[in-house]
């Protein structure tokens, strides 16, 4: 089978699963499939992605030039190895490298969030606009910039981590600030993720309920648990509008478990308007349109259509 200019191949590699698709040159899908991640098996997974990326390009017909693949994690600019993916057997890894070697074509890498974001300027929510900035709100904060329909890395391979960067106009009661993942406190996402939810409603009240129970009694008028949504809220739209403030985006996309609290779209722009360097603000905040498909698709738009490209 040979190259078939206006196919993209992208692959999406999680903690828990392998997933392949095949675009057709407007984007529309062809092909796809997925299969359990080998736990604890590098080998494995690159054997199990290749197996995979046959079944998809038989079921297509045709054979994709390049392969998208998005990860937990980014590649060290430093080291070429994969980092900060610790729910897969591929962290520390020439991910890359080897992916191209194993598929025996040319590879792109880019973290899942930025996938995320990719996919929405592509063909979901934010597509259309010049300067996206994806949003993921999930077990950990992600983002992903694109402009002009190109993903922004950086040089040093964190364009748009801004969950890591420190929860800005801190409070007096913020100043105790909880751990991250990442080994410091007070991150943007040790305070907005959804454990971080779930632990300050905790630590408000005694009562361990999950994102969507909180919602739910919010909603039915408990107002400990409007309060825990409010201050979310509230840490939320200081940290977009600091990215506001560096990027300025045309539309702010949110995807991820969080993203579908409803009430965050109604009041997100109002809360962030204070923090935003501008007499004006009309930057939307969107719930994204492709959900779950989002990362593989994403991953797929990373490589050229053609060997020619």
């Amino acid at each position: 089978m040979t190259a078939s200019d206006g196919i993209r191949l992208g692959l999406d590699l999680g903690g828990t699963k392998i997933e392949a698709v095949i675009l057709s040159e407007d984007g529309s899908e062809l092909a796809r499939e997925r299969v359990a991640m080998p736990v604890g098996d590098y080998p494995g997974a690159l054997s199990a992605t290749r197996d995979l990326v046959r079944e998809v390009e038989a079921q297509a017909g045709a054979r994709a030039a390049g392969a998208g693949v998005g990860t937990p994690g980014t590649l060290s600019a430093k080291t070429g190895l994969l980092r900060n993916a610790f729910s897969t057997p591929m962290n520390g890894e020439a991910l890359d490298a080897d992916l191209a070697r194993m598929l025996e074509r040319p590879v792109r890498l880019e973290n899942d969030a930025t996938c995320f974001a990719l996919a929405e300027a592509k063909s979901g929510a934010g597509q259309g606009a010049h300067g996206v900035f994806g949003v993921i709100l999930g077990t950990g904060v992600g983002g992903g910039i694109v402009i002009g329909g190109a993903p922004i890395r950086g040089r040093n391979a964190i364009g748009s981590e801004w969950g890591h960067n420190r929860l800005p106009a801190t409070t007096p009661d913020e100043l105790e600030a909880p751990r991250c993942d990442c080994g410091r406190s007070g991150c943007i996402e040790a305070w907005c993720c959804g454990p971080g939810l779930i632990r300050d409603h905790f630590r408000r009240t005694g009562s361990e309920m999950d994102p969507e129970m909180i919602a739910a009694f919010a909603e039915a008028g408990d107002f400990e648990a409007k309060e825990t949504l409010d201050l979310h809220a509230g840490r939320l739209a200081r940290g977009l509008a600091m990215v506001v403030n560096i990027v300025d985006p045309d539309v702010i996309v949110l995807g991820g478990g969080l993203s579908k609290m409803r009430h965050l779209y109604q009041v997100l722009p109002d809360l962030m308007r204070p923090h935003v360097f501008s007499d004006t603000f009309e930057t939307p905040v969107v719930e994204n349109t492709l959900g779950d498909s989002a990362g593989v698709i994403g991953a797929a738009w990373l490589c050229p259509a053609s060997e020619a490209d």
